[in-house]
């Protein structure tokens, strides 16, 4: 049953669909990721990796409302349950117990990395069937850029 009617083809919603899906998750667990190691983080640059950690949990969990209410918009029910995110996330398992601030910044890279080349891949299909959710992830993506670059640059 759908609820929400949307001015796309049904081609297209299920491309656009799938790429807010993708995306929703792959926030979802990014933050969960972070916010795991934020707990976690021990050594000597623990306070600044620690509220960097926070930064990256509050743009992960603003962006996965964005785009769940984008795929909500366009009739696509978002999914972002726990078992939805375990099985289909791109990101790497949180390491257990406590986590050296050098491990965690590379958990970060790695991370970040998984999720920016996942969601440049759905820019690239988002492209024709719908611009306006390509500029939802097109924003999105620069502002996870800027935390690769800034953990890349914490690791060095």
């Amino acid at each position: 049953m759908s609820v929400v009617t949307s001015t796309l083809s049904d081609q297209a919603r299920s491309v656009v669909g799938n790429a807010l899906q993708g995306a929703l998750v792959d926030l979802v667990d990014l933050s969960l990721v972070a916010k795991q190691v934020h707990w976690n983080v021990v050594g000597p640059r623990f306070r600044s990796v620690h509220l960097q950690l926070d930064e990256v949990v509050a743009i992960a969990r603003q962006h996965a409302d964005t785009v769940a209410e984008r795929a909500s918009a366009i009739g696509v029910t978002p999914d972002g349950r726990s078992a939805t995110v375990a099985k289909t996330s791109g990101i790497s398992e949180a390491p257990d117990g406590w986590v050296k601030d050098g491990d965690v910044v590379r958990t970060m890279v790695d991370a970040l990395g998984a999720v920016i080349g996942r969601m440049r891949e759905r820019i690239a299909a988002t492209d024709e069937p719908d611009p306006v959710s390509q500029d939802i992830l097109i924003g999105l993506t620069a502002d996870l850029e800027k935390h690769h670059w800034m953990f890349q640059a914490e690791a060095h």
